[in-house]
């Protein structure tokens, strides 16, 4: 145990592979959660931060799950000194290209505020890994190479949660589930300790008697059990009875441990060393986490595969868990068949007790068993070099733009729903849809302000459909409508004249992707990259002249690129042109409002999974998204137009 007290900063990782800090406020709220419910759980961001209303941690697991999108990444939780820039609540920001500010990584920060408290005119951060010199005097960054100057701030915010007392050297998370492997480093160049903490799955020995169920102590019960199996065969082997005209047995296996090196600073100093020893030796290989140093462990049998089990009884958890996992990629990698036991995270109807002690009872048969965990969420494809991407045959461009929606001119809103109407004379004993009136009694609504009045007795039936309303309710429909001149009847869905929506402004990119579709591996991929940036709303909006944001973008989809792949693509693109794509409302994954959603247009936007139902195979998409598309108008017809 270390006594030592530290302030706690929950990190994520971004897609440069850098650990970005949350806030203050998120790392408290993160802390609390975690003392209300020690055995781990989930976080939800939006409860103390609406921007990050998307975001679920998962403390099991130890990601950041977006909820609209499907994107995981990894979180982890560290340690730094209390006097440090995070203790003090001091927070180091630079100036975006949008005029935002963007906080520094934790260490940067560290760095920075430890240099300004040594009142240094300015910093380089060339020793740490970045091309940037910071400049106290005018408070700025400056690019080494291109001297670009950005501005710089110092503010102050909340102080990270404190913990004191003993910190434990491997602290478990969730609590009896994992260990954290915690290391204390010194920067030379800034003068602070930082104890950083990466969360691992390591579990610590639970108590005698009181066996767990969890994934580390399914792999060493699986071993054991596979050991005893091997020992009682070996001992009947070498039974006095069978002893004639055979080699006398090897001496009995020992086990001996290496005293580690006690010198703290010498380049020599080597991990303690395990070995089991017998008549022949062979070594097992050498499997340590990253960073971590772990006992070399050298497994020796005068038959190959057989541990006495005396020798088991011996070694520590961790070497048998080690010992666990290279069977088991002994197994795969020499092409012996195994029969997979999953469902040890929890991730199906099956309890993963159960799961575990197949493997066991598998296991103690003589069967190989391979552990597995439940497949991946696969969103994007591999890397794709530009000279791979290709643009789509008959398909012109391979961008589409849409602007702020122009506003018609020319018709009012009755001479556009008469267009669409055959009057009636004698209107049927029954009641208007829209107003709930008799068709005979005037319409319950009333004219709109600054529109020319409606009889409000007058009937029509639409041409299509020959559903019958009010003239006066489809007017009041029309002008609660988008006014793009289209008409939709509120029975049966007929769209009258071309539906536009209320899409923002985007753009839409195209191409083929030289790889293949789960489902489809006989034809390349063809890629969709959609991008709307957050902005005002507009007067067809729910809320004009009020912000509106646009969460998850770029957002990537997929189609396979096949005949019909290519006629759903052109389809959207009619759709996309005609503002249907995307809507501004409520999301219904993460309840936030006024924000840029999907609007009745499924998409695919896993590539190589279908884990959350919008990856592939899925054999019904593309005739399902036609019928999606032909509800809002658009069908082959469109592509004539």
């Amino acid at each position: 145990m270390l006594m030592a007290s530290a302030v706690v900063v929950w990190e994520w990782l971004n897609e440069h592979g850098r650990w970005r800090p949350y806030s203050p406020a998120v790392s408290h709220h993160i802390e609390a959660v975690i003392r209300a419910n020690p055995r781990g759980g989930s976080v939800v961001l939006g409860q103390v931060d609406s921007k990050l209303s998307p975001y679920i941690i998962d403390l099991q697991s130890m990601h950041q799950f977006r909820q609209d999108t499907g994107t995981l990444r990894p979180v982890r939780r560290s340690f730094y000194d209390p006097t440090s820039a995070p203790g003090k609540g001091v927070v180091w920001e630079w100036e975006n290209d949008s005029g935002s500010w963007t906080p520094y990584d934790m260490e940067i920060c560290i760095t920075i505020q430890a240099a300004r408290d040594r009142q240094q005119p300015w910093l380089d951060l060339t020793p740490i890994g970045f091309c940037y010199i910071i400049d106290f005097t005018s408070m700025s960054q400056i690019n080494r190479q291109t001297q670009r100057r950005r501005r710089i701030q110092r503010r102050l915010d909340l102080t990270y949660p404190l913990v004191t007392g003993a910190l434990p050297k491997s602290q478990s998370w969730p609590a009896g589930a994992g260990a954290a492997n915690s290391s204390v480093t010194s920067a030379s160049s800034t003068g602070i300790n930082s104890l950083s903490t990466s969360i691992v799955a390591a579990a610590s020995a639970p108590p005698p008697g009181q066996p767990c169920n969890c994934q580390q102590c399914m792999l060493v019960m699986s071993v054991k059990a596979t050991a005893a199996a091997a020992a009682a065969a070996a001992s009947s082997t070498l039974s006095p009875q069978n002893r004639k005209g055979k080699q006398a047995a090897p001496p009995p296996a020992t086990v001996t441990r290496s005293p580690p090196n006690t010198k703290s600073g010498s380049p020599g100093a080597k991990p303690s060393q395990i070995s089991v020893n017998s008549a022949t030796s062979s070594s097992a290989p050498v499997l340590s986490s990253a960073g971590v140093a772990s006992p070399r462990v050298t497994v020796s049998s005068a038959s190959t595969g057989t541990i006495a089990r005396s020798s088991l009884a011996n070694l520590s958890r961790p070497t048998l868990q080690r010992i666990a996992m290279a069977q088991s990629r002994a197994l795969i990698a020499s092409g012996v068949p195994t029969v997979p036991v999953k469902n040890l995270n929890g991730s199906s109807p099956v309890h993963p007790a159960l799961a575990g002690i197949t493997g066991i009872l598998m296991s103690a048969a003589g069967l190989p068993v391979c552990l597995t965990r439940p497949p991946k969420l696969v969103l994007h494809p591999p890397p794709v070099s530009k000279s791979d991407i290709k643009p789509i045959p008959g398909i012109g461009n391979s961008c589409r733009k849409t602007t702020k929606k122009q506003a018609r001119k020319g018709k009012t809103p009755e001479e556009v729903v008469r267009k669409y109407l055959q009057k009636v004379r004698n209107p049927p004993e029954e009641d208007c849809t829209i107003c709930m009136e008799p068709l005979a009694s005037p319409s319950g609504y009333k004219s709109a302000q600054g529109q020319p009045p409606v009889k409000p007795d007058l009937v029509g039936k639409l041409t299509k459909c020959g559903h019958i309303y009010h003239l006066h309710c489809l007017v009041a429909m029309y002008n609660n409508g988008n006014k793009d001149g289209s008409l939709q009847c509120p029975t049966c869905k007929t769209i009258y004249g071309v539906k536009t929506g209320t899409q923002p402004p985007g753009k839409m990119e195209y191409h083929i992707i030289p790889h293949s579709l789960p489902g489809h591996p006989d034809c390349r991929t063809i890629r969709i990259i959609y991008n709307i940036p957050p902005g005002i709303q507009g007067p067809e909006h729910p809320n004009p002249g009020k912000p509106f944001t646009a969460r998850g973008f770029p957002r990537h989809c997929y189609l396979p690129d096949s005949e019909k792949g290519r006629k759903v693509l052109k389809l959207l693109l009619v759709a996309w042109d005609r503002r249907l794509i995307f809507t501004i409302g409520t999301s219904s994954t993460t309840g936030e409002s006024d924000t840029v959603i999907w609007n009745e247009v499924h998409h695919k936007t896993e590539f190589g999974s279908n884990l959350t139902g919008h990856g592939f195979p899925d054999p019904n998409y593309l005739d399902n998204v036609l019928a999606e598309l032909t509800a809002q108008g658009i069908t082959e017809e469109s592509l004539r137009d």
